[in-house]
């Protein structure tokens, strides 16, 4: 298992980020229901600025390598759960088989449910961006996102899409759900990057 709670460092002095407060719950937040994909249709696409774009069925998503990681995770609404084994593929799997493009600069995920999140390709492309199958050793809840989810322990969890099913490589960046409905672009926890300035 990789233990990736020191990340914390790399942006502020605190584990802890400023405003908010460590639970051990996990609640459920979204944006509407919870979906119910038919697995045997599940796909995942890779798509925009890269060499080979992608499409997974669930068993080839399974199939890629895959790593746990104990991460932390800061909702924006103000908790922290500390602690949590995420078990998945990471960002720069799905990017190296993929081939990114040199002129691509941000990333936008979409989900099942309609979800948008954005992010710089700077900001995705690091092994602690996982693609999350499995929550504490079980298959990842249907209400915090299962089948598939990213997680974004350096960012507020709204940039981490619930029911992932595809990712596009973009030359130009564009702005997802909450972005557009004024959350903060860079969504940083340890500068309280909760909403935007514009």
């Amino acid at each position: 298992m990789r233990d990736v709670t020191s990340l914390y460092e790399e942006f502020g002095e605190e584990r802890l980020p400023p405003g908010q407060r460590e639970t051990e719950r996990f609640p459920v937040l979204s944006k509407s229901g919870v979906p119910s994909p038919d697995m045997d249709d599940w796909q995942f696409t890779v798509t925009g600025a890269v060499e080979d774009e992608l499409s997974l069925s669930w068993e080839e998503f399974r199939d890629l390598p895959s790593e746990t990681q104990r991460q932390d995770f800061h909702c924006v609404t103000g908790w922290s759960r500390f602690d949590n084994e995420f078990a998945g593929v990471t960002f720069p799997e799905i990017a190296e088989r993929a081939g990114v493009r040199d002129d691509a600069e941000h990333v936008m995920f979409a989900a099942l449910d309609d979800y948008t999140t954005n992010l710089p390709l700077e900001e995705c492309d690091r092994p602690e961006v996982l693609f999350a199958y499995e929550l504490d050793g079980e298959p990842l809840p249907s209400d915090h996102g299962g089948p598939l989810r990213v997680v974004t322990p350096h960012r507020y969890a709204y940039k981490g899409a619930k029911w992932v099913d595809s990712v596009a490589f973009l030359t130009e960046p564009e702005r997802g759900y909450w972005e557009k409905r004024g959350y903060s672009n860079t969504a940083n926890p340890w500068n309280e990057e909760r909403y935007s300035s514009m």
